[in-house]
């Protein structure tokens, strides 16, 4: 191969959405798939291996998060550029995303040719923010600081919060908020990563504490 190839790793927790994104890049002139994974962990070791330009992963998957993932690979000092793709377009999440490292924020609804310009454009080492992102980006950076802890979390997460500390099950907090059992998983990690607290008794504690979460 030349040295013009664009070598893509793909991480997904579900393999339909990976043969997805391998057909929509693997049409594309001078790009090729060189690896796929389905959680985080299996993200950092493919990534160590096969070293590609550009990691395309999901937001949320089991284990660790592609914004986990992102991080970490960071801390390594492993020459990746990632692209995040998500279902989220909370701003909560665009900026944590850009806050770990991550070179592109794309919503999994995008077209297939955006998906491709994003990936040509981080593989050059650029950023690659579509209009809408962008201004959810600008509006998390220009928020006003918070002044409670629990004001970094969203209505969701505050919601999953609540249920932590009131002892629910992810089935129950489920059925409650009217989401879906992973999406549950996915507030749980997001706002333990915003607290810094990884324990159902530091969680807890601090609901106590601050005596204002409410549904």
């Amino acid at each position: 191969m030349g040295d013009n190839i664009i070598r893509v790793a793909v991480v997904d927790d579900h393999a339909v959405v990976r043969e997805g994104i391998r057909r929509v890049l693997e049409g594309e002139p001078g790009v090729t798939i060189v690896a796929e994974g389905k959680n985080g962990d299996e993200a950092i070791a493919l990534v160590e291996r096969e070293r590609p330009d550009v990691l395309v992963i999901d937001v949320a998957m089991p284990g660790r998060t592609g914004i986990q993932v992102t991080a970490e690979l960071r801390r390594l000092n492993v020459p990746v550029k990632v692209l995040i793709l998500s279902m989220y377009d909370q701003p909560e999440y665009v900026l944590a995303s850009v806050k770990s490292g991550a070179r592109g924020y794309l919503l999994k609804d995008s077209p297939p040719a955006e998906l491709r310009r994003a990936v040509r454009t981080v593989s050059r080492g650029e950023t690659y923010f579509p209009p809408a992102i962008a201004a959810l980006l600008a509006a998390a950076q220009n928020a006003p600081a918070p002044t409670s802890r629990l004001d970094v979390l969203t209505p969701r997460e505050r919601g999953v919060l609540l249920g932590i500390a009131r002892g629910e099950t992810n089935k129950e907090m489920a059925a409650r908020l009217g989401i879906s059992h992973r999406t549950v998983e996915t507030h749980r990690e997001a706002l333990m990563d915003k607290l810094a607290i990884r324990t159902v008794a530091g969680l807890t504690k601090l609901v106590l504490e601050e005596g204002r979460l409410t549904e």
